[in-house]
């Protein structure tokens, strides 16, 4: 892929097959059993897909198998190539420009009604996310993902995000915040844990429940009220007590915030937000007592180590949900999110 779509002045910055860039690892802080048993728990999950390379075809399969008929595509090597700290922005903006042309012109062109790209963008470069944000938009995108972490220091709340907040606003395109463990970014509990136990325990929820904070605290969900965000993979347990959280802090301390924060945080998060629910997740019911039904949506996370062959079946037989709420959680709020018609 970065032979064919990397600029030639940009391919030296390629990957090597294990994942190295000009001999640095991509990753940060994971050890080599870690590795070995994810791709180990990837190919007994997944043999067909894990020895054709994870092309269109058998990806198209594993959805039968699944029971999934439409599929929006994030990418696992890429929440870690673009979100190298160090790196210069003019590379990472060639990452994700030949990342994006790859993902809408060969893979889901190979079935483009059931395969639709989640686009890259390049928040080490905030003058470039905009123009690159139109060009997906031709291809059709419907959303982007971004990391939650700060990038160069800067929070999703960074004055220098405001025209990117505005085109997504006038475009219709969602944004999807999708964390990843061992990244080369500044992560929740990476300062002080070593193990991936601990690191992929933190960094999920809790860089996503400041990713929210900073844009409700920041201004971005008041200033683009047409805005939609969804927060991926971290489950949804944490929802419920951190906008209890949040609206307890400002009803003490909203007059420090009134000139941008202009409702309760959690008003915002029921207006404009989503959170992708975990089918094991054992208090789904008491969630939707508290916040309803109309923000859940429902992802797979195939093909990842955590993944489970099963998570269709189990969301469809768990007790307590009914028939419509099902429907919502895997159809009506995922076409609400991604603009579907």
């Amino acid at each position: 892929m970065w032979a064919k779509y990397l600029p030639p002045e940009f391919r030296h910055f390629a990957p090597s097959p294990d994942m190295k860039i000009q001999g640095q690892s991509i990753l940060g802080k994971i050890s080599q059993p870690v590795l070995e048993e994810g791709n180990k728990q990837m190919m007994n999950a997944h043999p067909n897909a894990y020895f054709q390379r994870y092309d269109p075809e058998s990806h198209l399969q594993n959805m039968v198998q699944m029971g999934i008929d439409i599929a929006f595509l994030y990418p696992t090597y890429g929440l870690w190539i673009f979100a190298i700290d160090t790196m210069p922005p003019e590379v990472v903006g060639a990452f994700t420009h030949a990342y994006n042309t790859w993902l809408y012109e060969e893979f889901c062109s190979y079935a483009p009604e059931q395969l639709k790209g989640v686009g890259a963008i390049n928040l080490h470069d905030p003058e470039q996310m905009v123009s690159e944000l139109h060009r997906i938009a031709e291809f059709g995108c419907k959303a982007v993902f971004l990391r939650p972490n700060p990038v160069k220091g800067r929070l999703l709340s960074d004055p220098a995000y405001e025209p990117f907040w505005t085109a997504c606003e006038e475009l219709g395109i969602a944004i999807g915040i999708h964390e990843g463990t061992h990244s080369r970014l500044p992560t929740t509990g990476a300062d002080r844990f070593h193990t991936r136990f601990a690191m992929h325990a933190c960094s999920h929820p809790l860089e996503h429940m400041m990713a929210l904070l900073a844009l409700i605290e920041g201004g971005v969900l008041e200033r683009h009220p047409q805005l939609k965000v969804c927060f991926f993979e971290s489950g949804c347990g944490w929802v419920p007590y951190w906008l209890w959280r949040l609206d307890e802090e400002y009803e003490n301390l909203h007059w420090e915030v009134k000139s941008h924060v202009k409702i309760k945080p959690s008003e915002y998060f029921l207006r404009q937000c989503f959170v992708a629910i975990e089918p094991s997740e054992p208090y789904l019911t008491q969630i939707i007592d508290l916040i309803g039904t109309d923000n859940l949506i429902f992802g797979s996370d195939y093909p990842h180590m955590d993944h489970k062959p099963n998570i269709v079946n189990t969301l469809l037989g768990l007790d307590g949900l009914s028939p419509a709420t099902i429907q919502k959680i895997v159809w009506d709020n995922p076409c609400r999110f991604y603009s579907l018609t």
